[in-house]
């Protein structure tokens, strides 16, 4: 394992924040009175790529910005992608997140090392994982990549 983050809190800001930002208002997440009424959850709950898309912070917090292209390397990372997402368990309004990273892999490819991270986010108090996925990071050590 890499691993683990901090714990990191979603409170509704971050939360309707997100939602302006993707077009993507609805009761489920942004409307607290909706959501004690209708909601099995009885609160907002985040996005689920609200989750996924706080990947990048967590990845550069566990491997202390290794991840991160700067005036001194040549080399960049580019986000290249998922293998495999699953949104398996809410993350309610009010709760605290943490990630868990393991380097599953790290093979040659044409433009540099292809990085395969299993990443899974963490409730606090939660059993199940808020998500699993495999996430594929290419480094470009170089700094070119082919057309």
């Amino acid at each position: 394992m890499l691993g683990t983050s901090a714990w990191y809190g979603i409170d509704q800001h971050r939360i309707d924040g997100f939602a302006q930002l993707t077009d993507d208002e609805e009761p489920l997440h942004n409307d607290p009175d909706w959501c004690r009424t209708n909601s099995p959850f009885g609160r907002p709950i985040a996005h689920g790529f609200l989750t996924l898309s706080l990947l990048t912070r967590f990845i550069s917090e566990i491997t202390g910005n290794a991840l991160v292209g700067t005036v001194e390397k040549s080399g960049f990372p580019l986000n290249y992608g998922f293998d495999r997402i699953r949104f398996i368990s809410p993350v309610p309004e009010g709760s605290r997140i943490r990630c868990h990273a393991t380097l599953l892999a790290r093979d040659g490819h044409k433009d540099g090392d292809m990085l395969r991270f299993l990443v899974s986010i963490e409730v606090e108090g939660v059993e199940k994982p808020a998500l699993t996925a495999e996430w594929l990071t290419l480094w470009v050590a170089d700094g070119r990549i082919s057309a």
